[in-house]
């Protein structure tokens, strides 16, 4: 029997290493690498390299994993939503290893936030904005989309009503802005799912950013639905469009403003961690969406494909827009509907 669990253990451990050399000679295919981890080779050496420094840390431990090995078990995880317990017997290492990659990988990536998920703080950057969502919808002025989206979580155990969303689930209510690329501006994941979107705006950061540094109509506006006030930066549909102008500017900003809903597709499809629930506490949930929105920026970044990709017919670069009225968002809709539709 002692000779039974000696060969067992002898075989478990020689085919952990083998599997581990496996992935780690690279002798995956292009496809079943994307399949895997959502990256093709060359990215996955660009997320490893870029978080190297703080995944190097000192171990006790004789034969520690490596960088590599630790990110592509994070990307398992967030490509595939599996239990953790799943992802190390694929991967060849116990539970606690695959628990502690992923834990290290997603601090490391929320430290180099600033670094891949920016404001367009510069005119320059605002006005590369306006033009590609023009281009892409026809509708001036916008330096930005922005959305609510929801993701699933198992019931918590403290302050569990709070978390139910209208839809009757638990969730956490992610606030997500991108530009006309597809890539984040800024992402707030820290709301319970019972959070209205328009509150989640009100008490955001860029809510009071834009309220002191948005000066004209010249900085450019937000673009967001019907749920959401509309004000001098963030412009909503007419609820009961009465002109062919009004319909016009309609349809323009839900064409312009469906971007976001794309990307959040493209997030999820990619990450299917967010796709499914997360079955871990509240706030590591919200730490996990966060890495996976900058691994969503990291990607755009390095050209990795994205599924249902459109792009926009190309049109005419817009104006500048001259306007000489009050400063609220009923005032300023209503110049762009008589301007440009």
């Amino acid at each position: 029997m002692a000779n039974q669990l000696l060969f067992g253990n002898v075989f478990a451990l020689r085919k952990q290493r083998v599997y581990r050399d496996r992935i780690e000679l690279a002798t995956l295919s292009d496809r079943q690498i994307r399949s895997r981890f959502r990256f093709k080779r060359e990215s996955i050496q660009f997320i490893s390299d870029l978080l190297r420094n703080d995944l190097s840390h000192t171990t006790r431990r004789s034969q520690p994993i490596s960088v590599e090995m630790q990110v592509m078990l994070a990307l398992r995880f967030y490509a595939s939503g599996s239990f953790l317990e799943v992802i190390g017997d694929t991967m060849g290492v116990d539970k606690a290893t695959a628990c502690r990659a992923v834990n290290d990988v997603t601090n490391a990536l929320l430290s180099k936030k600033d670094q891949f998920i920016k404001w367009p703080a510069r005119q320059e950057e605002r006005d590369r904005n306006k033009q590609g969502f023009f281009r892409g919808g026809l509708f001036p002025g916008v330096i930005g989309c922005i959305d609510g989206t929801h993701v699933k979580i198992q019931a918590p155990s403290e302050d569990e009503p709070a978390y139910v969303n209208r839809k009757g689930w638990h969730s956490i209510n992610v606030q997500g802005i991108c530009d006309h690329e597809g890539k984040f501006i800024n992402v707030d994941a820290q709301w319970p799912g019972s959070t209205h979107d328009s509150h989640m705006f009100r008490a955001s950061d860029v809510s009071t950013y834009l309220q002191i540094r948005h000066r004209s109509i010249d900085d450019g506006f937000l673009l967001g639905d019907s749920g959401y006030a509309c004000s001098k930066f963030l412009l909503t549909p007419y609820l009961h469009p009465a002109t062919p102008s009004q319909e016009a500017y309609n349809r323009a900003h839900t064409r312009t403003r469906c971007t976001i809903e794309r990307v959040f597709g493209w997030w999820k499809r990619r990450f299917h961690v967010l796709h499914g629930e997360v079955r871990m506490k509240p706030a590591k949930v919200c730490r996990i969406i966060g890495a996976c929105a900058i691994l969503h920026n990291i990607a755009i970044m390095l050209r990795e494909p994205m599924e249902d990709d459109e792009s926009g017919e190309n049109q005419e670069d817009v104006g500048q827009m001259n306007y000489n009225g009050p400063e609220d968002g009923r005032s300023i809709r209503n110049f762009i509907t008589t301007s440009y539709f």
